[in-house]
C-alpha cells in the first residue's frame, strides 16, 4: 500500500491548496458549505493530479531505471507493474469524477478537471520536450486550480489575483527549470538545453516584480 501511496506523489497536493484562494479573498471561506465545498474540491483535484503522475511515472520506467533517484520510484523499482498502475491511473480518474460530480455538483469544475488532465498528458507525452511550451503548461496548471475552486464555489475571481497569481506562476515555472539546469545540468531534460541561466534569470525578476506589482494594485 504504501507503495501506491508514493507512486500518487501525496505530496504533492500541497500545490492544491491553490483552489481556496477563491473562498480566502472573497471572505466566504469559513461559510460552512463553502468550506466543504472546497475540501470536496480540494480531494478531487488531488485524485486527478496523482493519476497524471502514475501515467508519467508509466511512461518513464525505462528512463526512471537509469536514473541515480528515480530509480527508487515504485514503477521503476518494480514495485507496481506497469498493468497495476493503469488500472491505478483509471480508478483515481473515477474517484475524481465521482467527488467533483456527487459532492462538488460542478458540471465547469468537471471540465476544468478534463482539461488540466489533458494538458498534463500532453506534457507527459511529449510537449514537455517543447521550448516555453513545457512552462506554459506548468504555469496552466495553477490557473485551473484557481479557476476549479471558483466554479465548484461559485464565487468570481478578480481579474487581479489571475494576474497575480499568473505572475507567480511563470516564476516557479522558469525557477524549476533553472534549478534543473543548476543541478542537473542539460542532459536530463532535452527541454533544458534551449535555456540558459541569463534568460531564466532575466525573466523571473521580471515575473517577481510583475507580482508583487499587482497584488500591490489588487490591495
Amino acid at each position: 500500500m504504501s507503495s501506491y501511496f508514493r507512486l500518487m506523489r501525496v505530496h504533492h497536493s500541497i500545490k492544491n491548496v491553490l483552489l481556496f484562494l477563491p473562498a480566502v479573498f472573497s471572505g466566504a471561506l469559513f461559510d460552512k458549505n463553502t468550506l466543504v465545498l472546497c475540501i470536496c474540491g480540494f480531494l478531487a483535484f488531488s485524485l486527478v493530479s496523482s493519476a497524471v503522475y502514475v501515467i508519467n511515472d508509466i511512461k518513464d520506467a525505462e528512463k526512471d531505471r537509469l536514473h541515480p533517484t528515480k530509480c527508487n520510484r515504485p514503477i521503476a523499482a518494480g514495485k507496481i507493474t506497469k498493468a497495476s498502475a493503469v488500472i491505478f491511473a483509471v480508478s483515481l480518474v473515477v474517484m475524481s469524477t465521482f467527488v467533483n460530480l456527487i459532492l462538488c455538483k460542478s458540471l465547469t469544475g468537471f471540465l476544468i478537471l478534463i482539461l488540466y488532465f489533458l494538458l498534463n498528458i500532453g506534457y507527459s507525452m511529449g510537449l514537455k520536450e517543447i521550448p516555453l511550451v513545457d512552462i506554459l503548461i506548468l504555469v496552466s496548471g495553477f490557473i485551473l486550480r484557481v479557476l476549479y475552486g471558483s466554479a465548484i464555489c461559485g464565487i468570481p475571481v478578480s481579474g487581479w489575483m489571475y494576474l497575480t497569481v499568473m505572475s507567480a506562476s511563470f516564476y516557479m515555472g522558469l525557477g524549476k527549470r533553472r534549478n534543473e539546469l543548476s543541478k542537473n545540468g542539460s542532459g536530463t531534460r532535452k527541454v533544458l538545453k534551449f535555456y540558459t541561466y541569463e534568460f531564466l534569470d532575466k525573466n523571473m525578476y521580471i515575473c517577481n516584480a510583475l507580482m508583487i506589482i499587482f497584488y500591490a494594485l489588487w490591495c
